[in-house]
């Protein structure tokens, strides 16, 4: 799967410059006039990054921003401006920019910038794919296996869970295999892991 670069600049001179630089470490590069031109684009499924001009004629980079994040559209963000602006920089950096570089940019620095960038989106891309696996694993449970794995993992034993479950202690622990037999899980802390990845609750509830 080869890494992808987004470019967003209206200077073509610009444009062309950070495509050889980036093709020239073999990495996959599209470019963009506008932010609007890269929101109608196709893009690749694959780790990537955006490298997005602060100045951009209509919608500015930073407002880009925001509808990038509006839009669940993950990819990390290098900002580049003509103008070291330091206001500008602080709060493109706030929103989650991983870098703001001044034009004209040293091409070790872009690099780095760039790598960093695909690094952190291939990390998420691989927890996106874990937590959507777990999940599957998760909906294969029945609703009463379900019941029984958000007991487990609170810390209560298989007594207290056959008491509040309306279950015998056998019939428990038949579940609790089951559990752990689809849930993939080695162990209850792999168990309570898990559970905090999808969202269901570990934090133990007064028993009434």
């Amino acid at each position: 799967m080869k890494e992808i670069v987004y470019i967003i600049d209206d200077d073509e001179s610009v444009r062309e410059g950070l495509c050889d630089l980036l093709r020239s470490v073999g990495l996959g590069v599209q470019t963009f006039t506008s932010s609007q031109e890269f929101l109608d684009s196709k893009r690749i499924d694959a780790p990537g990054c955006i490298i997005l001009d602060v100045r951009l004629p209509g919608r500015s980079g930073l407002e880009f921003q925001s509808v990038l994040q509006n839009l669940n559209i993950q990819l990390p963000v290098i900002f580049i401006s003509a103008h070291g602006d330091v206001p500008i920089s602080v709060r493109a950096m706030k929103s989650g920019a991983i870098e703001f570089l001044t034009k004209p940019v040293r091409e070790q620095e872009l690099l780095d910038a760039v790598h960093a960038g695909i690094e952190q989106d291939r990390a998420r891309r691989q927890e996106a794919l874990s937590i959507a696996e777990l999940r599957e694993r998760y909906d294969s449970l029945t609703p009463r296996e379900r019941e029984i794995m958000n007991l487990v993992v609170t810390g209560r034993v298989n007594k207290q869970i056959a008491a509040q479950a309306g279950l015998s202690e056998v019939t428990v622990k038949v579940h609790r295999g089951h559990v752990m037999q689809k849930m993939r899980a080695k162990s209850l802390v792999d168990l309570v892991r898990m559970a905090d990845s999808l969202g269901v609750t570990t934090t133990p509830t007064r028993m009434k």
